[in-house]
């Protein structure tokens, strides 16, 4: 497993991989950068650097590094699901949970919705309450708002 930390506008971003895929986006909660690039660095994860880098500088709004998300059946169909909402939309979860299969398992969406390995590039974030109010974050709600006005800023430019 290698670990690179990405310093972010919202704080630190710990990017786990293997030696082919990203495993894990996520946001640490230290002040200081620990991990940083190596010669032993995959290429899979300065890459996934790299287009944070694009991301955050209003440059990029798509990503298409590759990635490994391990969970139940649910739970993959939920976080596939979360990359068809495009960038800069919101979907509610009971959007998300028609678009799986259950419209009853709102909740269970939520869930899996928070366990999110893999925040930023597959965008839970862009994932609101039907009523239209922001909800749950696992990075915590003022980082949830800030993506969403990101990436609202970004598509206007």
């Amino acid at each position: 497993m290698y670990k690179l930390d990405f310093p972010s506008p919202l704080g630190i971003v710990e990017i786990t991989s293997t030696e082919n895929a990203i495993t894990s986006v996520i946001f640490a909660e230290r002040e200081q950068a620990i991990y940083e690039q190596t010669g032993e660095t995959p290429a899979v994860l300065k890459d996934c650097y790299d287009q944070l880098i694009q991301y955050f500088n209003g440059e990029r709004t798509e990503f298409n590094v590759l990635y490994e998300m391990n969970g139940t059946d649910f739970q993959e169909n939920v976080w596939k699901a979360l990359t068809t909402v495009p960038f800069a939309k919101t979907e509610s979860y009971k959007d998300i949970a028609i678009k799986v299969g259950n419209e009853k398992a709102v909740r269970a969406v939520g869930t899996t919705n928070g366990k999110n390995p893999i925040s930023i590039i597959v965008p839970c974030h862009r994932i609101i309450g039907a009523n239209g109010k922001l909800t749950g974050y696992g990075g915590g709600l003022w980082r949830k708002e800030w993506l969403l006005e990101h990436e609202k800023k970004t598509a206007k430019e």
